[in-house]
């Protein structure tokens, strides 16, 4: 279990944290559960990273905790308009303490609904991963539906669940979350 002491948050990828996440990104643990799964090569990795930059519609963030980076938060598709965008995640770094993952799910929710102001972030999980079922559960995700035979995956085609958050319900659950986490 997380010391109550724990110092975590979330900060903006830089140059510096490169090397690291793309051996997260090509860790079997990580890409089993990425839309495209295959070996990222560094000059790839390098072009990603630089698309980002200057992209207004994609923030990646690392997760620190104890000023350790540990994992990845990230926002796509963000619509200013509609006030909406996707989200992700994954912890790079293994053997963490319980309950980890759930602060930083409670660190990238509060950041887009309360920095970015956006009123609802959707995941998209496959069918598959109980454990992250499990978790957009936790945080306070409702199922919204399913996109079936959606991705192609080891030569079929796999499911994707579709989760829904909106502003005023993180407000209403963070006050729970937060009991939770912190003491």
């Amino acid at each position: 279990m997380l010391p109550i002491t724990s110092d975590f948050k979330l900060r903006d990828l830089s140059e510096k944290d490169l090397e690291l996440v793309w051996n997260w990104r090509n860790s079997e643990r990580i890409r089993k559960y990425m839309y495209h799964d295959n070996i990222i090569t560094l000059d790839e990795h390098l072009q990603w990273f630089s698309r980002l930059e200057n992209d207004h519609t994609k923030r990646q963030k690392v997760f620190e905790l104890n000023n350790r980076p540990i994992g990845i938060v990230n926002f796509s598709e963000i619509d200013q308009y509609h006030k909406r965008c996707k989200w992700g995640f994954y912890l790079g770094e293994e053997n963490l303490p319980k309950g980890t993952g759930t602060l930083m799910g409670y660190a990238g929710l509060s950041y887009i609904f309360e920095m970015e102001n956006i009123r609802k972030v959707i995941g998209e999980v496959f069918e598959f991963n109980s454990a992250s079922i499990q978790f957009h559960k936790k945080l306070g995700f409702y199922q919204e539906g399913c996109l079936r035979k959606h991705v192609a995956k080891n030569g079929e085609y796999i499911d994707i669940l579709l989760f829904g958050y909106l502003q005023d319900e993180w407000q209403a659950y963070k006050p729970e979350l937060t009991k939770l986490l912190f003491t």
